[in-house]
């Protein structure tokens, strides 16, 4: 059995992947470690990355051609709906759950602007997190759950990232500390 945080055949162990809305900035950050069953292949990846001219952040957890071909879709949909989020996720959404190539990819992706979050699974949801905060992956409810604890005090938007994906890499065995963090103000 599959799934997005295991991969094909339940090997792949995904990743943490949080963002956090505060102070008129969103930040979206991941962590770097790739693990194929119980062996750690790559600690330093980079699955947070900017898109649309970048004006878009995404992160992906799951398998990392899958995500790279995600990407690559929603790009084109940014290029189609420019400054429109919401729109382009939706597309790519409908053409993820219909598309008969795109619905074997097993990814999940955080996108966010100056103005939205939002979360795509390959089922066709296009979810917006309450109070601008979600994380997906196999460390993304540890990640989310740090991070709302920690959102009503004095950190900013990218330290509380940082804190709870740190928070995550003390619990998830499939989380490091090699992370990447991209920010936007909203």
């Amino acid at each position: 059995m599959s799934s997005p945080e295991t991969g094909q055949a339940g090997l792949w162990h995904g990743t943490t992947i949080l963002t956090v809305r505060k102070g008129g900035v969103v930040a979206v950050g991941g962590d770097g470690q790739v693990s194929i069953g119980q062996t750690i292949v790559k600690a330093n990846a980079k699955k947070v990355r900017r898109l649309g001219g970048g004006a878009v952040i995404g992160g992906f957890a799951g398998a990392t051609a899958d995500a790279f071909t995600l990407f690559e879709r929603l790009e084109s949909k940014l290029e189609q709906y420019p400054g429109q989020l919401t729109r382009a996720a939706v597309e790519l959404a409908k053409d993820w759950r219909t598309d008969r190539f795109l619905r074997r990819l097993e990814a999940m992706m955080i996108v966010a602007d100056k103005d939205v979050s939002l979360v795509l699974t390959g089922t066709g949801d296009v979810l917006e997190p309450e109070a601008g905060i979600v994380g997906i992956g196999s460390g993304g409810n540890y990640a989310l759950a740090a991070a709302r604890a920690l959102a009503d005090g004095p950190l900013e938007a990218e330290a509380i990232v940082r804190r709870a994906l740190d928070i995550a890499a003390d619990i998830c065995v499939y989380t490091n500390r090699n992370v990447t963090v991209e920010t936007l103000p909203a």
